[in-house]
């Protein structure tokens, strides 16, 4: 399951790039890509959240097998919340923004709709539970003295939690997209880098079976 911590990224990014790159109307610099659900193809970005959401909650339940004590607790919710998060997402479409998609108006943020305004809030749930799994990886490592593989979980989590805010406080310009992206980005790679962690370190329940048999 903590395999799927490491392929969601990549999935996720690489699917949303060549839509970005395909959707006529749609510019990189100017539009999030969550802008990408609306309009006649939306449907291929909600099936890319809602397939990254089910590789996420399958990681979460991976870490929750691998780490069964407080901390292990604490990093799997976190990544169970934001792979809900994605899946909501889907479901709760954003308003139009920055012109996108092509003829749509842009809305005020007089005019925010519900389901745009709870497509905000699911996003910003995500981001928040990506932060704090890492924060709490951080404190998991340290606690075993890991401080360079601590300092990389806690850097990774500033970095989420800064570059969502700041890009959600800058989303009319093209710095606020970027560091969405960034945050996007250092999410993704704390999940893979936690995941793969776990998954050197803790033994595969099928081969541990088969050493406690043969030492039996």
């Amino acid at each position: 399951m903590l395999g799927w911590g490491v392929v969601a990224g990549p999935f996720y990014v690489v699917v949303g790039l060549v839509l970005a790159l395909t959707r006529p109307g749609f510019e990189l610099s100017h539009h999030a890509l969550s802008l990408l659900v609306l309009g006649e193809h939306g449907w291929l970005q909600r099936t890319n959240l809602v397939l990254t959401g089910l590789m996420v909650l399958a990681a979460a339940a991976g870490a929750a097998r691998a780490l069964r004590d407080g901390r292990g607790l604490a990093i799997a919710t976190a990544t169970a919340v934001y792979g809900l998060a994605l899946l909501a997402s889907a479901a709760a479409l954003p308003d139009p923004a920055a012109g996108f998609p092509p003829g749509s108006a842009t809305a005020s943020t007089s005019a925010i709709s519900t389901h745009g305004l709870l497509h905000i809030v699911f996003g910003a749930l995500g981001f928040l539970a990506l932060a704090l799994g890492a924060f709490a990886e951080g404190r998991w490592r340290a606690s075993l003295g890991e401080r360079g593989a601590a300092g990389r979980a806690r850097m990774l989590g500033a970095v989420v939690l800064v570059g969502f805010l700041a890009g959600a406080a800058l989303a009319q310009q093209a710095v606020g997209t970027l560091l969405l992206w960034v945050a996007v980005l250092a999410g993704f790679t704390w999940l893979a880098l936690a995941s793969a962690r776990l998954y050197a370190q803790v033994p595969h329940p099928l081969y541990a079976r088969r050493s406690a048999a043969a030492a039996g």
